[in-house]
């Protein structure tokens, strides 16, 4: 029986992929290498030190992560500055969550800083959740189920009776293996590329009723 609810939030809750994305490219630029979107696209939802490092690497190119994070959440911030908006049907989805009384954590891969910009633009209070997990609390990132059997166990449930709700293949493929459910939205992947969840759907605002009544 569903007991609670784990949110993943960039692409799930907030539409901030393309402003992470456009502020990895602007640091780049700064350190003297021009990269594509494309090139982010395996690291999605893997966290930040994977998704810098993943391109860096491609490239052959070493840099100093602290310094490329704190300088990539500096230009995040300024470019999310009264742009972001929350996903559709996103807050009404935490909304319902809590009117079943359904337990409910939010379980980014970002740091911490990444989170509270992303929260507060949209005006979701980070006291909504039971608890927060991020990317700060585990060792392992996504697609490992790390972060999930710890967002499970810190609301006192365990993986098996909890919903992820996701947008990655990394996300769905570490939730799946944590033992929850996983629903998949399709904000960043095509339904195709999603097909590891157990319910699949195009916006939060067309959840099917038995991914939260089960």
């Amino acid at each position: 029986m569903i007991k609670g609810v784990l949110f993943d939030m960039d692409g799930v809750l907030v539409d901030s992929e393309s402003f992470i994305c456009r502020a990895a490219i602007m640091m780049f630029k700064e350190i003297g290498l021009d990269v594509l979107p494309d090139d982010f696209i395996p690291f999605v939802g893997t966290g930040e030190n994977s998704y810098l490092g993943g391109v860096a690497g491609k490239y052959g190119k070493p840099i100093e992560m602290e310094k490329a994070k704190a300088r990539t959440y500096e230009i995040f911030g300024d470019l999310a500055r009264g742009q972001l908006k929350a996903l559709p049907g996103a807050l009404e989805l935490i909304k319902d969550c809590l009117g079943k009384g359904l337990r409910i954590s939010l379980a980014t891969s970002a740091d911490r800083v990444k989170m509270e910009i992303s929260l507060n633009e949209i005006d979701l209070p980070p006291s909504t959740f039971n608890t927060i997990i991020t990317g700060l609390d585990v060792a392992r990132k996504k697609p490992y189920p790390d972060i999930y059997i710890k967002a499970a166990e810190s609301l006192g449930l365990e993986p098996s009776g909890c919903l992820v709700v996701e947008d990655s293949v990394s996300g769905i493929t570490a939730g799946k293996a944590a033992g929850c459910k996983c629903l998949a939205v399709t904000t960043s992947f095509s339904p195709a590329e999603l097909t590891e969840a157990d319910w699949i759907c195009s916006s939060l605002l067309q959840v099917p009723d038995d991914a939260l009544n089960w």
